[in-house]
């Protein structure tokens, strides 16, 4: 079993960075609980890259803390 080795991609960032990016537009989500958004619409609004606000809009919703809905992501809730 081999690892594939891929060249590290210019939108890269650092970890303490990838991790502070990825509780702040959550918190966004937790204080905003009828936020929708697009990819597109969620880089212009926390103010990253679309490839950077698509890699955390998708790590959320992995998470199952976000749930995409015809192109759009918006907050999971939890049913009791």
């Amino acid at each position: 079993m081999g690892l594939t080795w891929k060249p590290r991609s210019d939108e890269r960032v650092a970890d303490a960075e990838w991790i502070s990016i990825l509780n702040r537009i959550r918190a966004e989500f937790e204080e905003m609980p009828c936020l929708r958004v697009t990819t597109q619409q969620a880089g212009s609004l926390f103010g990253v890259s679309a490839p950077l606000s698509e890699w955390v809009l998708d790590r959320l919703s992995r998470e199952g803390f976000l749930e995409s809905c015809n192109g759009e992501y918006l907050r999971r809730h939890q049913r009791p």
